[in-house]
């Protein structure tokens, strides 16, 4: 399996979230899997990619021209991609990967794994997708979600499209339990305005 790993490039957060990076990584390798990611030498990303292949995975990171030229892309990588923007970075990522998982991240990987739901919405995938949940990171966007279904912003059903694990462990399992599912219809069936009727 090529697992995508969305996540932070920050140094600057609190150590667990390197732990459970660095863990993810572990099992990523143990699981003969192979991690496609974003290519950096920092934050998660980095943490995340030297233990996947310290415990035998490849790894291959892909990284836009002007991160590159920053000198914030690792070069211990078995597969280096440089990429002229981040919207073919984003699609190569999609396209080399069979599942994707969200660490804890700002304001790229929030909009990344976002991008990857509305796809699997919008039935361009069927791919399994999953936050990890660390430290209760995610708890503000998932009341989000909840707030969306309440007010029929997003069908409840689309919380099939995600999973929410807790740590590293559990994400694994879902992952090697995944069967894709039928896909949901998008559009509501919604009441006329003008005269009541649902069209």
């Amino acid at each position: 399996m090529n697992l995508c790993v969305f996540s932070s490039s920050s140094n600057a957060i609190p150590e667990i979230y390197f732990e459970e990076a660095r863990k993810l990584g572990q099992l990523i390798g143990e699981s003969g899997w192979n991690l496609i990611y974003g290519g950096a030498n920092v934050g998660l990303m980095h943490a995340c990619a030297e233990s996947a292949r310290e415990y035998g995975s490849k790894t291959v990171g892909i990284i836009p021209e002007l991160i590159h030229a920053h000198r914030l892309s690792n070069p211990n990588d078995h597969e280096q991609i440089i990429t002229p923007n981040m919207r073919e970075r984003k699609y190569l990522m999609r396209k080399r990967s069979d599942a994707f998982v969200a660490l804890p991240g700002g304001f790229g990987t929030l909009e990344e794994i976002l991008e990857v739901i509305t796809l699997k919405q919008l039935n361009y995938h069927n791919k399994a997708v999953v936050f990890i949940n660390t430290n209760d990171y995610y708890n503000s966007l998932l009341e989000q979600f909840e707030k969306s279904y309440r007010e029929t912003f997003a069908k409840e059903s689309y919380r099939s499209m995600y999973f929410v694990a807790s740590n590293s462990v559990e994400a694994i399992h879902y992952l090697l339990q995944y069967q894709p599912a039928e896909p949901l219809a998008k559009w509501f069936n919604v009441p006329d305005k003008e005269n009541g009727n649902k069209n």
